[in-house]
């Protein structure tokens, strides 16, 4: 297990003055190199608070967060952007790239914003990154001329262009058809894998939350569930999934549906 990257001790958000709103209420996390970890819960939980205040895109109103034992509470808001550049990747659910520009330019657009200039050895980088995410023959397309499966795989590059050391990611799926999100996160974990990059993805699906190394699930602004898909058994998983992913009534006393004969591997269950 790699070394802590990000940490919140005892983090607190509320929104309002004369009324206030606690979206986060005494949170404390770690984050590792190398993680994959999804961040799950109903909406209005506090996932996508928790992701802003991870990525320094948002203060805590209370308590303290660490990036490799750096205090965020200490930069500026200018010390703060130019960390954010470097060191951390971005996808949203929405790729927000610029459809004037190609999908080489779009790549390179935070590299323009830490320099300044056209860099030759950025532009290689990220011609390698669009091989990577199977991209290479479309870098001269305008990007508006993509499906909406390859504008999400060209912000996943634009994501890795600074090598960061981490990866935050907000539904980045959430508007993509069921075979797209596949292969999204396909892509996902092969970049963990291969380059070692911790990725920490907000998702309100549990099915895709399991293939990641590490689940974490909020309700009302806290954490209310921890833990590694590899301590749990397939049976455990099975029947925290199934009541959410099957649309046929269970039956009383069975984990699966019995309308499905697609299997569970190591369960003896059957699935939608």
């Amino acid at each position: 297990m790699g070394n802590i990257l990000i940490s919140g001790v005892n983090l607190i958000k509320e929104y309002g003055t004369d009324f206030k709103t606690r979206a986060l209420n005494e949170v404390t996390i770690d984050i590792r190199e190398g993680e994959f970890t999804s961040l799950i819960g109903a909406s209005g939980c506090g996932k996508s608070t928790l992701l802003n205040m991870m990525g320094a895109l948002d203060r805590p109103t209370e308590g303290q967060l660490f990036f490799n034992d750096r205090d965020f509470s200490v930069m500026s808001e200018a010390e703060l952007a130019g960390f954010r550049n470097r060191s951390i990747g971005f996808i949203f659910q929405f790729h927000h790239l610029l459809p004037e520009f190609t999908v080489l330019e779009n790549v390179l657009i935070p590299t323009w914003i830490e320099s300044g200039t056209v860099n030759l050895k950025k532009e290689k980088r990220a011609i390698e990154l669009l091989e990577t995410v199977g991209l290479k023959d479309k870098i001269r397309n305008p990007s508006g001329n993509l499906s909406g499966g390859q504008q999400q795989r060209v912000s996943v590059a634009r994501a890795l262009i600074n090598d960061p050391y981490i990866v935050l990611a907000d539904e980045p799926t959430g508007n993509l058809d069921s075979e797209s999100t596949e292969q999204v996160y396909e892509l996902l974990r092969k970049i963990n894998a291969e380059l070692g990059m911790a990725f920490l993805i907000v998702t309100h699906d549990r099915h895709i939350a399991e293939k990641s190394d590490r689940i974490i699930e909020m309700k009302d602004g806290r954490i209310i569930s921890d833990y590694h898909s590899g301590d749990r058994t397939p049976e455990a998983i099975w029947n925290q999934i199934a009541p959410v992913n099957c649309k046929y009534r269970h039956r009383e006393g069975e984990g699966g549906c019995g309308e499905h004969r697609v299997c569970m591997p190591g369960t003896g269950r059957t699935k939608c």
